[in-house]
């Protein structure tokens, strides 16, 4: 049997080597205030705008990164009601999203407030708002032994962790909440690397550990930064990095207590997440201008809607049939809605030729 990590006698007394880090917390420390320092210098509405798109991708991502997939207009739209922002085009969303939602507000917004086991049933019970799951497995502890399966085809799955046996869960996580409490000596960027392993190694619910841990990880950034704002995202990043995320998590389940190795991984993956949040940053600042550009131009919900998407990044080319299906509409409603925003400058004809007309933003 594999000796996996809380088989060792100092379990759960993680340690890591200071000298191997320090250099990449400081870079990180700095590139965060700098982002946020940035990012309130824009003013509210753009700052509103930018934690509405980081928001929305850290939850989508999330999912993606367990192979999931969620509306992304029903996110959006969620959000924005939770903060109360008023935008148009706005969807209805489902309990599922709308519970994932409040889970990661609850833990972003409220970041400074303590992480308990109540706290954490909540969480699990939003996350599962819309589920077949069984209530008794729902907002609780896994009674089961919990096992991480790799590969999805039938016949070739194989055990990549083996949780600790499912009775002592309770007496597990009562110790790593006193920890994440309680503990002030751990630089709180620190925290969020140990607190985010050290979760998905008790494993202590029946499914939704990951988005789980991350959203804890969230909370925790935010209190590092000490703003509910998010300006980046360790989800983005980590979906981009999958791979090499669950081969770290690996590699750090077996082993000694040092878990330098595995903190060296997540600081790396965290400052190229802040890095990477200039460029949705600035498509968020874009999009702000945009609105406020035409803040005062009659449109109606259809187009308000299609340019969002097209503001977003739109996959592929828009056509009239496009616009007609996107709306519901028919296609000659879809082409007074197209040109009348080409009579006010917000639309024109993509110069590429081809069998079928398309169509983009006049300005980007």
């Amino acid at each position: 049997m594999t000796d996996y990590i809380y088989s060792d006698k100092n379990w759960p007394e993680f340690t890591w080597d200071d000298s191997e880090i320090i250099l990449i917390l400081g870079k990180i420390r700095h590139d965060q205030g700098k982002l946020i320092g940035k990012m309130t210098a824009l003013g509210f509405s753009t700052e509103e705008a930018a934690a509405l798109e980081i928001t929305a991708l850290e939850i989508i991502k999330s999912f993606e990164i367990e192979n999931e997939r969620l509306n992304e207009q029903e996110v959006y739209s969620s959000i924005a009601r939770h903060l109360g922002l008023n935008i148009p085009g706005l969807i209805p969303s489902g309990r599922n999203i709308d519970g994932t939602v409040e889970m990661i507000m609850d833990a972003t917004q409220n970041y400074s407030e303590r992480l308990t086991k109540e706290r954490l049933f909540k969480w699990h019970t939003l996350l599962f708002s819309d589920s077949s799951y069984p209530v008794e497995i729902i907002g609780q502890w896994s009674p089961n032994q919990m096992y991480v399966i790799a590969g999805k085809n039938a016949g070739k799955e194989r055990i990549r962790y083996i949780a600790p046996n499912p009775e002592n869960t309770p007496a597990e996580m009562d110790i790593f909440l006193d920890w994440i409490n309680n503990d002030e000596k751990t630089d709180p960027v620190i925290k969020a690397g140990v607190a985010h392993l050290w979760f998905l190694l008790i494993h202590p619910f029946e499914d939704g550990n990951g988005r789980l841990a991350r959203a804890m990880t969230d909370m925790l950034l935010a209190r590092s930064d000490g703003i509910p704002q998010r300006f980046y995202s360790m989800s983005v990043q980590i979906q981009k990095e999958r791979k090499d995320y669950y081969e770290n998590i690996q590699k750090a389940q077996i082993g000694t207590m040092d878990i330098t190795e595995w903190l060296k991984w997540f600081l790396g993956c965290l400052e190229r997440a802040v890095e990477s949040s200039e460029i949705i940053v600035k498509k968020t600042i874009q999009k702000a201008e945009f609105w406020r550009k035409y803040s005062k131009t009659a449109l109606n919900e259809r187009q308000r809607k299609v340019v969002n998407i097209l503001l977003e990044g739109f996959d592929g080319k828009l056509t009239s049939s496009k616009w007609a299906k996107i709306t519901k509409v028919s296609q000659d409603t879809a082409l007074r809605d197209i040109t009348d925003l080409m009579e006010k400058g917000i639309l024109r004809k993509e110069n590429k030729g081809g069998r079928s007309t398309n169509y983009e933003l006049a300005e980007f």
